[in-house]
């Protein structure tokens, strides 16, 4: 019996040994690696404020607009355009006198019903908008003008087109914010708030005996 336990045990030793050995064995091909960093990276949204600054009123940009620059801007206008007085309709209509006129004002010319149906007529704001991109302005309509992006280069060209036959009134710029006067309301808030503590200590250095 004392033989055979002994076998026994052997045995059981050495399969302790194995499974040991294979478990080291294990761990060492199959270890997980750790990530270089722990966590996942959170990307935050930009803010709409932060995406870019806000649009400037076309009435504060035509308060600064150059005629003379728009006259040139209006070069990109007149492979399809005229604007002098009495001229004849290309691919677009002539355009004398068209600001303050309703959409689809010249006789003859063959609008498209996407324009036509726009309500209204040319104002300051329409026209900006339109040349910004007429597509969204009208949709459906026959221009195929892409649009002109620069703020500054639609001013420009709106000042020159009313200087042609139209001479429109140019509107009011909106009244600007007065940050450096919020700026001096505030201070004088804050030195108004600091008197009485000044005057609360005026006494008591009264008080003091002098030295």
């Amino acid at each position: 019996m004392d033989d055979r336990s002994n076998t026994i045990a052997g045995w059981v030793l050495a399969g302790g040994i194995v499974a040991l050995g294979l478990s080291i064995v294990t761990g060492m091909y199959f270890h997980p690696e750790a990530p270089e960093k722990e966590g996942f990276a959170v990307v935050a949204e930009a803010s709409g404020e932060a995406g870019g600054a806000a649009a400037v009123p076309i009435a504060t940009l035509l308060a600064t607009a150059d005629i003379a620059k728009g006259e040139a801007v209006f070069k990109k206008c007149a492979a399809c355009h005229t604007i002098a007085q009495g001229g004849a309709n290309g691919i677009g209509p002539n355009l004398w006198a068209a600001m303050g006129k309703p959409h689809g004002h010249v006789p003859g010319f063959a609008y498209s019903d996407a324009l036509k149906s726009v309500p209204g007529n040319w104002d300051w704001e329409g026209m900006d908008k339109w040349l910004a991109n007429p597509k969204k302005y009208a949709p459906g309509t026959k221009m195929t003008f892409a649009g002109l992006g620069n703020p500054e280069e639609r001013a420009n060209l709106i000042l020159y087109m009313n200087a042609q036959g139209s001479n429109l009134p140019l509107p009011t710029p909106p009244a600007a914010e007065a940050p450096a006067a919020d700026a001096a309301a505030d201070a004088a808030t804050g030195e108004a708030a600091a008197a009485p503590a000044a005057d609360a200590a005026a006494p008591a250095a009264a008080a003091a005996p002098a030295k």
